[in-house]
């Protein structure tokens, strides 16, 4: 018996595959991004493209400081006796905010007081002491000018005698020798006198810088002690409070901080990106959520911290009713004019310096998808690089579920 073999024909094989490729490229078109999907014109909204000046901001965020800080530091050591204020507070220069307290302080002011009241009084002893010398040494002046008198007189009798011829000549000379030495003796005490009285008040000259170094030591102590009383010494209020009662603190160690509420500024962190375009005394813009405050940029730091540059706004408009330390703000800071910038309202999912794909209308009734470059954002007016023309329409409201789509085609 014969057994027919038969053949395969490989023409068959490549028919199923051709039309298997056919058939799942078909249904790859039917869902693809070029086909048209039909849209109800009423569902969208649109907007055109514009073209003209406009001044650009950056939006930046921050908070509103004091332009006046004083750091409370401890005068001497102590513990925390008494804490008056807290923060939030108002106060004025004179507040007392914390009260510190110090035995050993107080014993010693109360030493230099009693070594301070103990010179002054040997002071005044050392002064009737000098006058005292004075007057002897002034009387014994006062005993030879009494020689010398007396030697003068028995020196003109003696000139009267010897002219009678009745005085011996010797006697005459013994008089004249006994007048001038009382006259030496008189010219050697004065100039002992005088430089008694130099010496003396060179002595007294001591004594009183000793009293005054004495007088700077008991200031120096009572201030310390006065500053145990720790004051606020501006007017403002009391931002932070860094001790609790009954804390032990060292020379020099932070109690709290005041800052003015009156004199204020505001401290932005402006985008990394635009800080070098930004220039000294742009105009700024701050929102406080109860109105605006006009100010200008007043300083630029160089360093950039998680992509912000920090910079400071001297307030030049009135404040708002919630303007305090620490509120936080958003501001609207000038970068430049743009005299021919093309751009469109910004709406919900257009974001700045970003790449989107949006719909564009080309004919009246077809959308077309697009790629769209866009720039800065200032004051809802987005700024477009590249991808539009002035005078096109975009569909401004959400199309996210439409992406697939390359084009749409709008219905009645």
């Amino acid at each position: 018996m014969e057994i027919e073999l038969t053949t395969p024909k490989p023409w068959k094989k490549w028919s199923g595959l051709a039309l298997f490729i056919f058939l799942l490229a078909y249904a790859t078109y039917a869902v693809s991004s070029k086909s048209v999907k039909s849209v109800p014109a009423s569902s969208l909204q649109f907007q055109t493209v514009q073209q003209g000046a406009l001044d650009v901001y950056s939006n930046a965020y921050g908070e509103i400081i004091s332009a006046k800080e004083r750091l409370l530091t401890a005068p001497a050591l102590g513990k925390v006796a008494e804490i008056l204020v807290r923060p939030g507070t108002k106060v004025t220069p004179g507040s007392i905010i914390l009260q510190l307290s110090n035995p050993k302080l107080e014993q010693e002011v109360s030493e230099a007081r009693g070594s301070l009241a103990q010179q002054q009084a040997q002071r005044e002893a050392f002064k009737y002491e000098q006058h005292s010398e004075r007057l002897n040494y002034q009387g014994r002046i006062a005993d030879i000018e009494a020689e010398i008198e007396k030697a003068q007189l028995e020196l003109s009798v003696n000139e009267e005698l010897m002219g009678l011829g009745v005085a011996s000549k010797i006697e005459l000379q013994r008089a004249k020798l006994a007048v001038k030495q009382e006259s030496s003796r008189l010219v050697f005490e004065q100039e002992k006198y005088q430089q008694f009285i130099e010496m003396q008040s060179y002595q007294l000259t001591q004594r009183d810088i000793t009293i005054t170094q004495q007088e700077s030591q008991v200031q120096l102590l009572e201030k310390q002690l006065d500053d145990m009383q720790v004051k606020a010494g501006i007017t403002g209020s009391l931002q932070t409070l860094a001790v609790e009662l009954g804390q032990s603190v060292q020379l020099g160690e932070s109690l709290a901080k005041v800052g003015s509420n009156d004199e204020l500024i505001a401290r932005i962190r402006l985008p990394q990106q635009q800080a070098d375009q930004i220039d000294i005394n742009a105009p700024v813009y701050i929102d406080t959520q109860k109105g605006i405050i006009s100010a200008h940029i007043s300083r630029i730091e160089s360093v950039v911290t998680n992509g912000s540059v920090l910079a400071e706004a001297i307030l030049d408009g009135e404040l708002t009713s919630n303007a305090r330390p620490s509120l936080a703000i958003s501001a609207q800071v000038f970068v430049r004019r743009q005299t021919d910038a093309v751009y469109i309202s910004q709406v919900a999912g257009l974001r700045p310096r970003s790449k989107q794909a949006v719909f564009v209308r080309t004919k009246k009734n077809l959308l077309e998808q697009r790629d769209i470059n866009f720039g800065e954002l200032s004051k809802g007016k987005l700024i477009i690089t590249q991808g539009l023309r002035v005078g096109e329409e975009i569909v401004s409201n959400d199309t996210s579920k439409y992406n697939k789509f390359k084009e749409l085609s709008l219905t009645e």
